[in-house]
Formats: C-alpha cells, sequence, structure tokens
C-alpha cells in the first residue's frame, strides 16, 4: 500500500487554488475590463436607441430620395402644428402590409401638433369601421381624416396616382406620391368652416380646366361653381374670386360693366387668355383700365437664354418676385409659356394702382402680328419690337380692409400636361400660388405630389448649347492633352 503524503493537496483543492490562482492573472484583469467595457457600450447603445425610438421621426429620419418623397414641406408643417382643434387620422391597414412611404409620412405628421393622433384601425378585424365615414371602395393602407365636424376619406389610390395622358403618345405612364398633397388637404379641410368658392365664367367658348388644376383647386380646398353674367345680374356675394379661362369670344357690355363692377368694390379676378385673332374688346377694356392691355400677335423670343432649345415659341421668361410667384422665384424653377401674346403696362398708372410683371421676356423679343398665319419665325417689317410682360399682378386698395386683385396671364397652353411637366409642375404651382394669393389662402399653396418617374432637367437653348461644347469638345479634348502629356512625360524618362 502506498502511503499518501500528508503535505500533499487533494487533486480537488489543487483546482479550486488554480482558479483562484487564475483570477489574479494580468490576463484575466484585461479580459473582466474588456468584457465590463462592452457591456457598458452595449448598455449604452440600448438605452440611446430606445431614446432616439421615442423621438418624433421628423428629427430622426434623413430624406436621401431625389423628388423628397420621406420629407414633408414648411407649409404642412405650418399648418399642422397650428392646429387648435383635435384632428384624428385613422391608417386604415392590415398588420403587416403597412405601406412604409406611409408609415413613414404619418410618423413625420405625428410629431407636429399635440392635436393630432394617428391610430391604426384593422379593416379585417373591423369591417364596418370605415362604412361610419364613407360609402367607397375601402383598400388597404388608405385613410380617413376625422375633425369636430368634418370627415374625409383618402383612398390609396388618391395617395398613388397614376397619369395616362402621354401613354397614347408616348407609352409612358407617370407615377406619384401624392400622400401629403393629400393629407395636408384633408386636415385643412376637417377644420376650417370656411372654405373660398370660386366662380368660373361660361357662356364664351371658354376653355376646360386641365385635370391638373381642377384637382389643384380641389386639393387646396377651394370650391368651384360655374357661372353665366347673361342670367345673373352679378357676380355672387359670396365670390371670393372669378376665374376666365382661355373665351375664344368676347364678353357682352353689360357683362362688362358686371365685371368692373364686381372688381371696384374689391373683387378678385384671374384670368387666362389666348391670341383670338379677333380680338376682345369688351373683355380687355376691363383690364385697360387697370393699366393692362394687349400686344397684338404671338411673342417669338430672339434670346436663346429666353426659350427652349430649338422652340423660339415656347417661353422661357424671367420670373419677377411677387407673392404669387414667391415659391417658384425662391426655389430658382421655370416657368414655361408657349404661343404667348405679350401683355403692356401703362407706364403711368393711377395712384393707388399696383402693377407687378410676373413674367417678363428679353429685350430681343418680338410679337408676329401674323399670329396663326404667321409664315416664318424671323422678325419681319411690322412686327412689334419687346420687351413684354407675358403675365401681370394686379392690387388696388379700395378701403382699409378692401383690396381689389388681378392676375392676368397670357396663355392657357402653359398649363397643358405636356408643357407643365417640362418645368417639374411649377406652371400649376404658380396658378394654385394665383388663387391662394387672391383667397387669402398662401399657407396651402406650393404642396404638391411627390413625382416616383425620372424628373425632366430644363435648360434653355443657350445652355443647351453650351454644354453639348463642354461635354462634346472641352471635355474629350482634355483628356487626349493629358493622354499625350502622359505619354511624352513617360518617354523623356
Amino acid at each position: 500500500m502506498k502511503l499518501i503524503n500528508k503535505f500533499k493537496k487533494p487533486d480537488g483543492e489543487k483546482t479550486r487554488q488554480a482558479v483562484r490562482d487564475f483570477f489574479k492573472t494580468k490576463a484575466f484583469r484585461a479580459g473582466g475590463y474588456s468584457l465590463a467595457a462592452a457591456a457598458v457600450v452595449i448598455a449604452i447603445a440600448i438605452l440611446a436607441n430606445m431614446a432616439v425610438g421615442a423621438l418624433p421621426a421628423s428629427w430622426t429620419n434623413i430624406d436621401m430620395s431625389g423628388t423628397g418623397i420621406y420629407s414633408i414641406s414648411g407649409q404642412t408643417q405650418q399648418i399642422v402644428s397650428s392646429l387648435e382643434s383635435p384632428v384624428q387620422v385613422y391608417w386604415l391597414v392590415q398588420q403587416g402590409e403597412e405601406d412604409v412611404a406611409i408609415e413613414q409620412m404619418l410618423g413625420l405628421y405625428e410629431g407636429l401638433s399635440e392635436e393630432l393622433t394617428i391610430e391604426k384601425i384593422d379593416p379585417v378585424v373591423y369591417p364596418n369601421f370605415a362604412s361610419e365615414y364613407t360609402d367607397e371602395t375601402v383598400y388597404n393602407n388608405s385613410l380617413i381624416v376625422v375633425g369636430e365636424d368634418r370627415s374625409r376619406y383618402l383612398s390609396y389610390y388618391d395617395i398613388y396616382t397614376s397619369d395616362y395622358s402621354n401613354y397614347y403618345t408616348t407609352g409612358q405612364i407617370s407615377y406619384e406620391f401624392a400622400g401629403e398633397e393629400e393629407l395636408t388637404s384633408a386636415i385643412d379641410y376637417v377644420v376650417n368652416d370656411d372654405l373660398p368658392v370660386v366662380y368660373t365664367l361660361t357662356g364664351h367658348g371658354e376653355a376646360s380646366l386641365p385635370t391638373s388644376l381642377s384637382d389643384g383647386m380641389d386639393g387646396d380646398n377651394i370650391l368651384t361653381e360655374e357661372l353665366s353674367l347673361l342670367t345673373e345680374e352679378s357676380v355672387p356675394s359670396d365670390a371670393d374670386a372669378l376665374l376666365i379661362y382661355s373665351p375664344q369670344s368676347d364678353i357682352s357690355e353689360d357683362e362688362r360693366d358686371k365685371i368692373l363692377s364686381y372688381l371696384e368694390e374689391g373683387g378678385r379676378l384671374l384670368m387666362v387668355t389666348d391670341y383670338v385673332e379677333e380680338g376682345l374688346p369688351n373683355l380687355m377694356e376691363v383690364m385697360e383700365y387697370y393699366g393692362a392691355s394687349p400686344v397684338d400677335g404671338i411673342v417669338i423670343e430672339g434670346d436663346s437664354s429666353y426659350y427652349v432649345q430649338g422652340l423660339s415659341y415656347y417661353l422661357l421668361p424671367e420670373v419677377n418676385y411677387h407673392e404669387v410667384t414667391a415659391p417658384i422665384y425662391n426655389e430658382g424653377y421655370y416657368i414655361l409659356m408657349p404661343i404667348a401674346q405679350g401683355i403692356e403696362v401703362t407706364e403711368e398708372p393711377r395712384d393707388g394702382l399696383e402693377i407687378t410683371e410676373l413674367f417678363t421676356t428679353s429685350e430681343d423679343a418680338y410679337s408676329k402680328v401674323d399670329g396663326y398665319n404667321l409664315t416664318t419665325y424671323s422678325k419681319e417689317d411690322g412686327d412689334i419690337d419687346g420687351p413684354f410682360a407675358l403675365g401681370v399682378a394686379i392690387s388696388e386698395s379700395v378701403d382699409e380692409d378692401t383690396e381689389t386683385k388681378i392676375v392676368w396671364l397670357g396663355t392657357s397652353v402653359m398649363f397643358d400636361d405636356s408643357a407643365d411637366a417640362i418645368v417639374s409642375g411649377a406652371n400649376g404651382d404658380m396658378f394654385l400660388n394665383a388663387l391662394g394669393w387672391m383667397c387669402e389662402r398662401e399657407e396651402t399653396i406650393s404642396i404638391r405630389a411627390k413625382s416616383l418617374d425620372s424628373g425632366y432637367l430644363t435648360v434653355s437653348s443657350q445652355e443647351a448649347s453650351l454644354w453639348s461644347f463642354i461635354l462634346i469638345g472641352i471635355v474629350p479634348m482634355g483628356f487626349i492633352a493629358q493622354g499625350i502629356y502622359t505619354s511624352v512625360k513617360r518617354r523623356r524618362q
């Protein structure tokens, strides 16, 4: 039998001692410090993530999209942040099928006002909920906006819109995200009891308003009514503005007097006219009373920096600052005015009458007096020298609280979808801006749908020639010169 050394520790005791010794080593202490530091960092990251998650989406999300689809405008922030009564937004969406852009947008709205609350409603779980507010077909990812006395249903197909107007000519379908436009409009609608009314004059071959303009007026909550001054004694007293859109024949003397009477009492007029060979003498008498008159013919631009490349009658006029043009002017957008008639402004308006030339041609512009019968775009004897105004804003104080306001534009072609698209919708925005100025609803202007398609890059004819020279001539020659220099340098070495 082997004797056990009484001084030798049992194996278990040796193991425990080894463990104790390990905990005292520098390696363990260093590793422990690292583990503790990692735990602290992880805890800080978790707390920071929770804190950031509690912040409003407007503070934490950065919109990197080219069209700003994940951001909202200053006008929306102003309208929502100034809410004085509660507004409830119901998001009708099935669990797990939330649209990312709509979710992002609602998060931005929710942080703007304590009066605005947003709630998800699953239409499968609550199939009869939407019927309390609308009898329309309810689609997933739609919205219902509810105020104290009104409500409005926003279909998914109001938020995501498609335009087939160019499909049969170019094969293109345009898609837009109109979430902000529709939601801000709905909020404005449910909290306002006094909505503006605009009367559109009829009976003179007036053109129909393009869908984009009528939809824009609906979006700005501007109500429209038709008006025949042949049957009415006067412009209705509830008219916030009178709209005359591209008449093809003149008004009568009686209608002229009714319009003048309306304006002299502080009325508002938005007039869009086209060149008419027979003229519109009675209607133009109204404008002459307010210091503006038409120039005979159609304007041709002689300066290539003032028209679209190759089309000297597709005018890109100078945009001058005014409340109507402020968003366009500040953002540097072009205004496109094809086939326009010039406007001449009186040099000495009467006291109190203010006339602003909104859009002006260059000094090289001229008006072709042959009008639609012109045989050349070149200047001929008898053509009228520019420069011309192509749009004017006129105001005159009637008393301390009343002011006459007029906007006159020299072409309706600028509001055709194809023309408006070339300048990224700036023409349509300007039209709505003008109505907003007249109806004193400037807070709703310049909120528009965001295109999901590739945008247009609009440049003048002069700029196009310059960039062509740079990209086709200077840049390649620069690379060639650099190559020659490098080759010669290496050979000398």
